[in-house]
């Protein structure tokens, strides 16, 4: 057998092989999770809104809206002023999509999404809202992947901050291959 089938082969047995995982135990630190979210988020240059919920949402979305900005909303009971388009290539000139949070995690402020309409909406938007119930926030990443799951063909994905990068000099650039912003609301 040449070196080559060895290693295929021994990687097929590995995955044949039921290796439980390691149990970790993780102190989460439950003590004012807003506050440790709100910290975590704008460690990675986003804003949180914990006051006025779903309310105050919609009023900045009425704002933006008389500001000409194209908006478009994924959450019932909020009004942008564009519909959901029949393809992702309409939404091209979208300045703010408005889309649910499933769970928020406190120590990185990293927010759960699962299955936009359109798997490019919150990538392909100049900025991005995400609205989260107070009451889907955990501590950590111990915590959420516990409580996230995704069918086989579905999207989910967690999403921390703008999209940011850095090239060699280490200079950042905000909104490069995203959203230029994420703004939070709480409800």
């Amino acid at each position: 057998m040449s070196s080559k089938q060895t290693i295929l082969s021994a990687l097929s047995q590995s995955a044949l092989d039921n290796h439980a995982m390691p149990e970790i135990d993780v102190v989460a630190n439950n003590d004012d999770l807003v506050g440790q979210f709100n910290a975590s988020l704008q460690s990675v240059a986003a804003t949180l809104h914990s006051d006025g919920g779903l309310a105050s949402l919609q009023q900045a979305v009425d704002d933006l809206i008389k500001q000409n900005m194209q908006v478009i909303s994924l959450i019932e009971g909020i009004k942008g002023n564009r519909s959901v388009p029949t393809t992702a290539h309409l939404l091209a000139d979208i300045d703010y999509a408005v889309i649910p949070g499933d769970l928020g995690v406190a120590e990185n402020g990293a927010i759960w999404v699962n299955q936009p309409s359109h798997r490019v909406t919150p990538f392909i938007c100049e900025n991005l809202i995400l609205a989260l119930s107070k009451d889907n926030i955990v501590a950590n990443m111990h915590q959420a992947v516990k409580q996230v799951s995704l069918q086989q063909g579905d999207l989910g994905l967690f999403i921390s901050g703008p999209s940011k990068t850095a090239d060699i000099e280490q200079a950042l650039v905000v909104g490069a291959h995203g959203a230029c912003s994420l703004n939070v609301y709480l409800y």
